[in-house]
């Protein structure tokens, strides 16, 4: 039908597009093109879907930014053909590739929802069904004319998440996911209730912008009791390393040892940006807040507030490939631009 939305599916790889060969019990991909057969309640929804696929979709956990360029290509290519985009990808890396989209995709006004399962496509109690008739039930969803969803999102398990606020949590359950510090921006049950308030508003009317210079050399260091001097020197000399993201204890707190600060303020000295994210699941870092945090901040270590870990390595990449100066990188990091921090 004319009024009908048009859903591009995009197949990058992962457990959901699999299905088992019962007389071997080998996973393989399987034709997106005959997805129908596999799932005929699709032609339930009231929308067209077409499909399209990585030429060799791979296992989510090689992912990377050459990937991540690629999709950002197909959603730039089919934007103006399409009203939503699905995206199916392997659930291990699915936060890191659907924050760093969100901060590729600027002015974007579809949405383009990220799903995937735990159980193959063809297993007798797969989740991935649910999973990806809601994710397209949600990309068609209209309100007067326009996309309701006009942001980068993630559903599992009957709930719809702001990606870049979505951390994966169990490799066991089908709730996989969570958003710890943003609620649900929709929930599936007998219906699907949208959370409007919770909504990403975009605040340009511009066209969309797709952002491919992603830098890579972000080093990620988790703080830990036991850390050594010899080893942190040794990571954090590394000269081509372009960024640091600091998983910090609690509410962004470190150890106090001279031989720590002393190396981080070296970093920092070479122009590099260094971010205090907290490796607590839920929360938030305020640096002073105890004595093991202020030094921290006085020597010009970025507050990540409440961005997940995921978040901060791809606004790190996305905005070190903006070319944003040493000296306004903090302003830029500590200003939510796609609804990443609070």
């Amino acid at each position: 039908m004319k009024n009908q939305a048009k859903i591009l599916l995009i197949y990058t790889g992962g457990t959901i597009g699999m299905i088992k060969d019962y007389s071997s019990g080998a996973l393989s991909n399987f034709n997106f093109a005959d997805l129908l057969t596999y799932i005929p309640e699709l032609q339930l929804l009231d929308c067209t879907i077409s499909t399209t696929s990585f030429d060799k979709p791979i296992d989510s956990s090689n992912m990377n930014i050459g990937f991540w360029v690629q999709l950002a290509t197909i959603i730039e290519e089919n934007y103006n053909q399409y009203d939503g985009f699905v995206v199916l990808h392997g659930s291990d890396t699915m936060s890191y590739t659907s924050s760093a989209l969100s901060f590729m995709l600027e002015n974007l006004k579809k949405p383009v929802v990220f799903t995937g399962s735990q159980l193959p496509i063809g297993d007798l109690r797969t989740d991935a069904k649910e999973n990806l008739i809601t994710s397209i039930q949600i990309a068609a969803l209209r309100n007067k004319g326009a996309a309701l969803i006009q942001e980068v999102c993630l559903y599992f398990e009957y709930k719809l998440y702001r990606a870049n606020r979505t951390t994966k949590i169990n490799a066991e359950h089908f709730e996989a996911f969570a958003s710890l510090n943003y609620p649900a921006l929709a929930e599936s049950g007998v219906n699907l209730r949208v959370n409007e308030t919770a909504l990403l508003v975009p605040e340009s009317d511009e066209n969309l912008i797709v952002h491919k210079n992603l830098v890579s050399g972000v080093v990620l260091l988790k703080m830990f009791p036991g850390m050594d001097r010899d080893t942190l020197e040794y990571m954090l000399s590394y000269p081509e390393m372009k960024g640091l993201v600091l998983e910090t204890y609690g509410s962004g707190n470190v150890t106090t040892e001279e031989w720590f600060l002393d190396q981080l303020k070296a970093v920092i000295a070479r122009g590099i940006p260094v971010i205090n994210v907290t490796q607590c699941s839920g929360g938030s870092v305020t640096m002073g807040m105890y004595e093991t945090s202020v030094e921290l901040k006085k020597m010009g270590v970025i507050s990540g507030k409440d961005i997940t870990t995921e978040a901060a390595l791809a606004k790190v990449m996305y905005l070190l490939g903006q070319q944003i100066s040493p000296q306004t990188f903090a302003t830029f990091f500590e200003t939510s631009i796609r609804g990443e921090m609070t």
